[in-house]
């Protein structure tokens, strides 16, 4: 566990004309290559800069994977209207585009949705939930350090050895510090292995594009996390995510397409 606060992670420092500074975290890197949906995070705070609007939606084309240290973050406003702001955010290392998003801006909706079709999972992990910042998952998750996160041993065949289980995960998660936020939202919705584990597929799985929308505030305790995959197709795989918050709200939808190794 680390004693950085979440929102320290994700610091970023104007030089002026939407340009900004960062450092990619050690907490939220798998070995040196940095998360996906930490990355996402970080484009968006530097998209919403100085405004009080919230992210509703990010796609992200991920060009090369960066390493930890740091970043250049250059922002340029699309569209600026009444009802949502189009910010185009890139991350740049040594003079390489590794990140280059669309990042639509607005605001959050505070009233309960008018209709929700969600899936049932407890609102807290069960006793035999799998720490993943233990031993019990094969090793420390490397993403353990910065969030609490806890797997569904049902269904994840991939801790028994089985490759016949379906693409299909379940997961608690929530930061080692504070409450989750619509930024942890966007991380949530890349957290977990990838499904391709189910299959035995235990490479780097590097996403290539992945769309989140974020669709509401959310409330304090544990997001639960959906995952799972329509069809892997050679090394081609796609992951869907849907993070919901402890009052049952849906808080991101995340789909990516991904590479995974046969």
């Amino acid at each position: 566990m680390n004693d950085t606060p979440f929102l320290d992670t994700l610091a970023v420092r104007p030089l002026g004309d939407g340009t900004f500074v960062a450092d990619l975290h050690q907490d939220w890197a798998v070995g040196d290559r940095p998360h996906g949906g930490y990355l996402l995070a970080l484009l968006s705070r530097a998209a919403v800069g100085e405004t009080s609007l919230d992210p509703l939606s990010v796609s992200a084309q991920y060009l090369r994977s960066p390493k930890v240290g740091p970043v250049l973050l250059r922002t340029e406003r699309l569209k600026a209207g009444r009802t949502v702001t189009v910010v185009r955010a890139v991350l740049e290392q040594a003079g390489q585009v590794c990140v280059d998003a669309t990042i639509t801006l607005g605001e959050i909706p505070d009233e309960p949705p008018t209709w929700s079709d969600l899936p049932d999972m407890p609102v807290n992990p069960p006793p035999d939930a799998v720490d993943l910042g233990s031993s019990d998952a094969g090793g420390p998750n490397g993403l353990a350090r910065a969030c609490d996160m806890r797997l569904d041993p049902r269904g994840a065949g991939f801790l028994r050895g089985s490759t016949s289980e379906p693409l299909r995960l379940r997961m608690w998660a929530r930061p080692h510090q504070g409450q989750p936020d619509l930024l942890f939202g966007l991380i949530a919705g890349d957290l977990t292995m990838p499904v391709t584990f189910n299959l035995g597929r235990f490479g780097w799985s590097p996403t290539v594009q992945l769309t989140a929308l974020l669709r509401a505030r959310p409330a304090n305790g544990w997001f639960r996390l959906v995952v799972e995959s329509k069809a892997v197709h050679g090394p081609w795989f796609d992951e869907d995510t849907l993070v919901i918050d402890s009052t049952g709200r849906l808080v991101c939808q995340a789909r990516q397409l991904a590479l995974s190794a046969k």
